[in-house]
C-alpha cells in the first residue's frame, strides 16, 4: 500500500471515529419518549391533538436547552385505536428504539393490553398519561395524569343535583374502551339515589340510534349522561334532539368537542355540557394557560382544544418529574411518588404521592352556549 492510499485510508478511520463518538455522545444526551397511539381511526382527532400538545412542549423545551442539558426525541406511531397493534408499537419503543418514557394511547383497552403485555411487563416501564379515566390498583405499571371517569361524573353529577334534578337518563355506547366509564356511571347513579329512567343502547345504523333516542326522549329524563366516543355521541345527539331540543345532555371529557359539534349541528349541541380535566384552553388567565396559547400559535397551525392543552400539561408534567429526579428514564416515575412533591404547572398542580396513581385531581365544565360557543 502506497503513501497515499495509507494517508487515505488513516483518513477513513479518523472520520469513522469521529462519527461513533458523536453518536455515542447524542445518545447519552438524549431522552427518548415513545407513545403508540390513535392518529387515524374515525376517533383519531383525540388522539392527534393530545399529541399535538405533547409535541409542541417538547419543542420549546428543546429550543430552551432540553431536560437538563438532554434533548428529546420524541417518537409517535399510529396504533388505529387497536389494542394488539398497540402491543406490537409498544414493543418496538422498548426494543429497538430503547425509549427512557412511555407515553399513553386512548381507551381502556389499548391501555390494558399494554399493561398486560410480556415485554412490558419485563421491561418495567410505566405507561405515562394514557387517556383513560380508568380505575387501576397502585401497584399497576401506570401513572395517570386526569382524574378517574367517577370523579367526572361526580363533578357533573354536582351540577344537577344542586338544582335537584334527580331523574337521569344514560345513553351507552357498550364497547371495551367504555366499560369502565359505565360501570362508573351506575355506581354513582346508586350512591346518589337518582332514578335511571331510561337507558339509550347506542349501536347500529342511523334507524337503530333513532328508535334508542326516542325512546330514551319518551322515559322523560331531568338530564341525560352520554358514555361514547365522539362519534356516537355526535350521532346520539342528532337523533335526540328531534324530539327532545333542551334537556341537558352530559358527556366526559374524552370527547372532542370541536368534532362532535361539526357532526351533530349547531342546534344539536346546545343545551349540552362536558365535564373537562384541565381550565379553559382558550383562555390566558393562568400561566399554563398562557403558555400553551403562545407556544401552540409558535410551534403548530391547527386550533386549540382541551386535548392539547391537556398534553402541554402531561408532557410539562413529566419534564419538571425528570429534572426534579436524578434518573432520566422510567426510573424517575418510580421515584417521583416516594417524595410527596407538589407540582405547580402555572395554574395545576400535580401531587406526587405514594397513595395515589393519579397525578392532577383538576375538573371544571363546559357547555355550549345559545351562540354555540363555549363557555367554562
Amino acid at each position: 500500500m502506497n503513501s497515499s492510499a495509507r494517508q487515505g485510508l488513516w483518513n477513513t478511520l479518523v472520520l469513522l471515529m469521529l462519527l461513533l463518538s458523536q453518536c455515542a455522545y447524542a445518545a447519552g444526551n438524549t431522552i427518548v419518549i415513545g407513545q403508540a397511539i390513535d392518529l387515524s381511526s374515525p376517533n383519531g382527532s383525540i388522539g392527534r391533538d393530545y399529541v399535538a400538545g405533547i409535541k409542541t412542549y417538547f419543542d420549546s423545551i428543546n429550543a430552551s436547552g432540553g431536560i437538563n442539558g438532554k434533548h428529546i426525541q420524541y417518537i409517535v406511531r399510529d396504533d388505529q385505536g387497536q389494542p394488539e397493534l398497540a402491543v406490537g408499537i409498544t414493543n418496538e419503543l422498548i426494543a429497538r428504539d430503547k425509549a427512557d418514557f412511555l407515553f399513553g394511547g386512548v381507551g381502556d383497552d389499548v391501555t390494558d393490553a399494554i399493561l398486560e403485555s410480556p415485554a412490558f411487563k419485563r421491561s418495567g416501564q410505566i405507561l405515562y398519561a394514557p387517556l383513560t379515566g380508568a380505575i387501576r390498583p397502585k401497584e399497576t405499571h401506570v401513572l395517570f395524569w386526569r382524574p378517574n371517569y367517577r370523579q367526572e361524573i361526580q363533578y357533573i353529577f354536582s351540577y344537577f343535583v344542586k338544582v335537584g334534578i334527580k331523574d337521569i337518563g344514560v345513553a351507552y355506547q357498550d364497547s371495551p374502551a367504555n366499560q369502565d366509564a359505565y360501570r362508573s356511571l351506575l355506581t354513582e347513579i346508586q350512591g346518589q339515589r337518582m332514578k335511571l329512567t331510561g337507558t339509550a343502547h347506542i349501536a347500529g345504523d342511523g334507524n337503530q340510534i333513532a328508535g334508542e333516542a326516542g325512546r330514551l326522549s319518551q322515559s322523560k329524563p331531568g338530564f341525560v349522561v352520554v358514555i361514547a366516543d365522539t362519534i356516537a355521541t355526535g350521532l346520539f345527539l342528532k337523533e335526540f334532539r328531534k324530539s327532545n331540543p333542551q334537556t341537558f345532555v352530559a358527556g366526559t371529557s374524552l370527547i372532542n368537542l370541536a368534532t362532535l359539534r361539526e357532526l351533530a349541528g349547531v342546534q344539536a349541541v346546545r343545551w349540552t355540557v362536558f365535564s373537562q380535566v384541565v381550565p379553559n384552553p382558550n383562555s390566558g388567565a393562568s400561566m399554563i394557560q398562557a403558555e400553551h396559547l403562545s407556544m401552540m400559535k409558535k410551534y403548530r397551525d391547527e386550533a386549540v382544544s382541551s386535548l392539547t392543552l391537556e398534553g402541554f400539561a402531561a408532557a410539562k408534567a413529566l419534564a419538571k418529574m425528570i429534572q426534579q429526579s436524578k434518573h432520566a428514564n422510567h426510573l424517575a416515575l418510580q421515584e417521583m411518588p416516594t417524595l410527596n412533591a407538589n407540582i405547580d404547572l402555572g395554574g395545576i398542580s400535580i401531587v406526587c404521592s405514594p397513595s395515589t396513581n393519579r397525578l392532577s385531581t383538576y375538573l371544571d365544565i363546559a357547555l355550549f352556549t345559545k351562540g354555540n360557543d363555549l363557555m367554562f
